[in-house]
């Protein structure tokens, strides 16, 4: 069973970010620093979905930007995190279809998987999302998941959080310093008295806002209708996400999940949503979500990974596929050690649906994660020729590599890096290729990134210090000049953390 992520996180996303100090950084292992541009859309409210704020304050600054990834640091740093590269990209391929359809076209979220079965999501300002297992496992197909997403980006599109705050900007740094000391006592064992803290701190603030805030749903609510309808999804989809969830609430004794602390709903508010559905038109209706459902099972599993059958019986309620259910039993008999079977039934899906990349890249894993590294790097290098840009595939080719060619691993993930720079993940796996290669600064330089990415600034620093050591030692001016850059964006970043301690 996954952890079960602290109440008050949801909360915390919805203030911190608004209350931190600016911090610039560049993320890339070995590339120029790249500047921060606020981003503006042109697009305006469609006709009969009245804005509650004026259009010229839809732009994201680069200031909420950069609040935003500091933000998402300490979350990684706190949080249980669901670690799957086959769900991360087709939740950032879901976002990618639904951004267009948003004022924030220029945006580029990003994006993380809470490993928490509780149904919930969230949005901070600068463009982070957050999505637990629990959401996946709650919503039976692709649009009430699409409904979800596509709200909390009316809450980025409109500014909602760091608007919010701007009437308590007085008070607001040392209320967030201390939500953030309970925070800090609920994740080291305090539990219920570091959730009393945290609740405590925000209580004036959320009092205040209120009001404002049902507001700022009803306008997530109108924007995120018009978003599935653009993009192909049934807006009456959101109706019925809410009314499941309120269906949720009578049967657990009025006990809302997490989504409903800090997004509660209405009569009213159905009945808004419901009015504004009806007179959406679905111009280009997406036909299928079996990529969903295949994703779902994912999750379902990764909830239940200590009773995998009881994730074959919940897919099994609702009305998945044929190919959920064969799919989510490869999976099951992948982790039971029956690999063949695993990898036939994988190799048959992809046959029968041949334009999945999903399913030949979780034959990938599964070969890899049985010790079969030759045919894992086989098949992913056969996937990759006619899907160069899979990422999950591309970082399981670079972990097998590792045990097979370290140099080659290296130019894989170096790669990767570059063009993902928020993935703790890929980083994790560049320090050891760094490393098994020869490139020791670079590998330690790739480990302090990992440690920066997931809240440990201060390990990541003296991490730094090493790969400084080595630079010098092994004479690499290019390692320690990018080395000392990223020195002095590290500090910074120690320092806007040291303001909530």
């Amino acid at each position: 069973m996954l952890r079960r992520l602290l109440p008050c996180l949801p909360a915390l996303a919805l203030s911190l970010a608004t209350a931190a100090p600016a911090l610039g950084q560049d993320l890339a292992l070995d590339l120029p620093d790249r500047a921060t541009t606020a981003l503006t859309s042109d697009r305006q409210p469609s006709a009969g979905l009245p804005s509650l704020i004026s259009g010229g304050t839809q732009a994201v600054s680069g200031e909420e930007v950069r609040l935003g990834r500091a933000w998402l640091r300490q979350f990684r740093a706190q949080a249980p995190l669901w670690q799957d590269p086959i769900a991360q990209d087709y939740l950032e391929s879901l976002v990618a279809r639904l951004l267009p359809h948003t004022p924030l076209g220029g945006l580029e979220p990003v994006l993380t998987l809470v490993a928490s079965d509780r149904l919930n999501a969230f949005a901070v300002p600068g463009g982070v999302m957050g999505v637990n297992a629990g959401l996946f496992a709650f919503a039976e197909g692709e649009a009430p998941l699409a409904s979800v997403v596509a709200h909390e980006l009316g809450h980025l599109a409109q500014r909602h959080y760091a608007r919010g705050l701007e009437r308590a900007e007085q008070t607001r740094l040392p209320a967030m310093a201390a939500m953030l000391a309970g925070m800090l006592i609920a994740a080291g064992g305090g539990g219920d008295a570091g959730i009393a803290a945290a609740m405590g701190s925000q209580a004036a603030l959320l009092q205040d806002r209120l009001a404002y805030s049902r507001r700022f749903e009803r306008e997530a609510d109108r924007l995120g209708l018009q978003t599935l309808a653009d993009a192909g999804y049934d807006p009456e989809a959101m109706v019925e996400m809410f009314r499941t969830m309120q269906r949720m609430v009578a049967l657990q004794g009025g006990n809302p999940p997490e989504f409903l602390l800090t997004h509660p709903v209405t009569e009213s508010r159905i009945s808004d949503a419901q009015a504004r559905a009806a007179q959406l038109r679905v111009d280009s209706p997406r036909d299928t979500d079996i990529e969903y459902q295949l994703v779902r099972a994912r999750a379902l599993l990764a909830i239940h990974d200590q009773a995998p059958r009881q994730a074959m019986t919940r897919l099994a309620r609702g009305e998945a596929s044929e190919e959920a259910r064969r799919y989510l039993q490869a999976l099951i008999d992948a982790r039971g050690g029956r690999t063949e079977a695993a990898l036939s039934a994988l190799d048959g899906l992809a046959d029968r649906l041949p334009d999945l990349a999903l399913l030949p890249a979780s034959a990938v894993e599964v070969a890899l994660e049985a010790g079969r590294v030759d045919e894992a790097i086989a098949r992913a290098r056969r996937l990759l020729r006619l899907m160069p840009g899979q990422v999950p595939t591309r970082l399981w080719l670079g972990e097998a590599l590792l045990q097979r060619d370290p140099d080659a691993a290296y130019g894989v993930l170096r790669e990767l890096a570059a063009q993902r720079p928020e993935d703790p993940q890929v980083f994790t796996l560049l320090a050891e290729a760094a490393g098994r290669s020869g490139r020791e600064a670079w590998g330690h330089l790739a480990r302090a990134e990992h440690l920066q990415l997931t809240g440990r600034i201060d390990r990541a620093i003296r991490q730094l210090e090493v790969a400084e050591e080595v630079a010098e030692a092994q004479d690499d001016a290019n390692a320690a000049g990018r080395i000392a850059q990223r020195r002095e964006a590290f500090l910074e970043y120690r320092e806007t953390m040291e303001k909530f301690r």
